[in-house]
């Protein structure tokens, strides 16, 4: 292993594929993509990241992590469905996981430990739609520095997509090479496939692809023909 190389949060959807092959160009030494299981609803997503892991060539690893299933309380991991409403306390959608991507990144950090890697990737977007407050870029910060503090290593988080728009991320990924394994990528919120076109991360995903006058592989996998 390498410090020249990178640890990828993959989680098999759109941004963190990109993310992959993005790394992929980006640094000289190994490549490894990491996977949580964390109790998510739509198991379809670990089958995607493994698929797409497959078609970029670089070792996979999927880890378990059932708390967040076990609390519950949101709609990706407890029996809630998808709501286009932003609760009225939080200001934020239902399919916020609190805490999700702070876990993430300090599992991914101390598998990077282990393999003398230094550099950690994740698809987090302070641009995004959604406004999750643990995709800011303050918060990747603070958690950078706390990582490094708490491991005593030098970990460095990139967030390649933190202020590119779903126009910018789908040309990112066109390219990076990562059409190929776009097809196979998952993040319908309704856990569909295929992706059922009216949720929000659909549409989100249907516009970015529509703005940058690209195909989306996923959309054409499925059902033959070209965005409208």
């Amino acid at each position: 292993m390498s410090e020249e190389g990178a640890v990828v949060v993959l989680s098999g959807g759109q941004d963190s594929t990109t993310c992959l092959f993005w790394a992929k160009q980006k640094f000289p030494g190994e490549i490894e993509a990491i996977t949580f299981d964390y109790g998510q609803r739509h198991r379809i997503e670990l089958e995607s990241a493994g698929r797409v892991a497959s078609i970029a060539k670089v070792p996979h690893k999927t880890l378990p992590i059932n708390t967040f299933n076990t609390l519950g309380g949101n709609a990706l991991t407890g029996d809630i469905d998808v709501s286009s409403e932003l609760d009225s306390e939080s200001g934020l959608p239902n399919t916020f996981v609190p805490g999700r991507n702070l876990i993430f990144l300090t599992f991914a950090a101390a598998y990077a430990y282990q393999r003398k890697i230094s550099n950690l990737v994740t698809g987090v977007a302070q641009t995004d739609y959604s406004g999750y407050p643990d995709c800011r870029q303050e918060t990747i910060e603070s958690l950078q520095r706390s990582i490094c503090l708490g491991m005593e290593y030098d970990i460095q988080i990139h967030a390649p997509l933190m202020w590119l728009s779903k126009k910018e991320t789908v040309e990112m990924a066109h390219s990076a090479g990562a059409l190929e394994a776009m097809a196979y990528t998952h993040t319908c919120y309704n856990g569909e496939q295929p992706p059922c076109g009216d949720c929000p991360s659909c549409k989100i995903r249907a516009k970015g692809f529509a703005e940058a006058g690209i195909d989306d592989p996923l959309i054409t996998r499925f059902h033959g023909f070209k965005n409208a």
